[in-house]
């Protein structure tokens, strides 16, 4: 049972990250993020970015290393939740 629990978060990781990725190379694209796809990342993607943009300021006021550290959080999480549920269902 766990190996498929563990196989769903993993997905969603990997899902979400993706997104994100989609969502930053959007950035590099005038007007993409107005499109229907850009907005729809930005709704799903941008409230946990929100979260990082509070403590991480852009260097050099145009690089923003927040999606990478979200990206490393989001990881750490997924890693750590898996752990969790190895260790409560042997």
């Amino acid at each position: 049972m766990f190996n498929s629990v563990g196989n769903v978060i993993d997905t969603l990781q990997s899902i979400y990250s993706f997104m994100i990725i989609g969502y930053v190379l959007l950035s590099w694209l005038p007007n993409a993020r107005e499109s229907f796809i850009g907005v729809f990342l930005g709704k799903m993607v941008e409230p946990y970015l929100g979260i990082f943009r509070r403590f991480i300021p852009p260097i050099g006021g145009m690089l923003d290393l927040s999606p990478i550290i979200a990206l490393f959080a989001l990881r750490f999480v997924a890693s750590g939740l898996t752990a969790v549920i190895e260790f409560l269902i042997p």
